[in-house]
């Protein structure tokens, strides 16, 4: 499966749409388009997954990593669209507890760990 990173930007704001699954393979393409800006400080980062069907170990370590980069540039990161399933990896590992995470509306969607 092919993975999409779509980024727009609004001033500080950076909006990324990722779209497929994200795994060992695929998550170089995330990884580039995200280290590509956690350098700004201040970046305010909102990552929208409503269209991702999976995300493995590599992926979350994207995503931590990222996280802790914009921490101390004191930038923000907020996961949009998460779906049940994914909500609840974040939940399991933790990632909730530091990552604003917006669960997608009627989110039943299915991703696979």
């Amino acid at each position: 499966m092919n993975l999409q990173v779509e980024l727009s930007k609004e001033d500080l704001v950076h909006y990324f749409k990722v779209i497929g699954e994200v795994d060992a393979f695929t998550a170089p393409v995330l990884k580039e388009r995200l280290v590509s800006v956690q350098d700004i400080p201040g970046l305010q980062a909102e990552i929208d997954l409503s269209e991702v069907d999976y995300i493995d170990s590599t992926g979350l370590g994207i995503f931590i990593g990222f996280y802790k980069a914009l921490k101390g540039k004191e930038g923000y990161v907020k996961m949009t669209g998460v779906n049940a399933r994914l909500k609840r990896l974040f939940e399991i590992t933790g990632i909730d507890k530091i990552i604003d995470i917006e669960v997608e509306e009627g989110g039943s969607r299915d991703a696979t760990v």
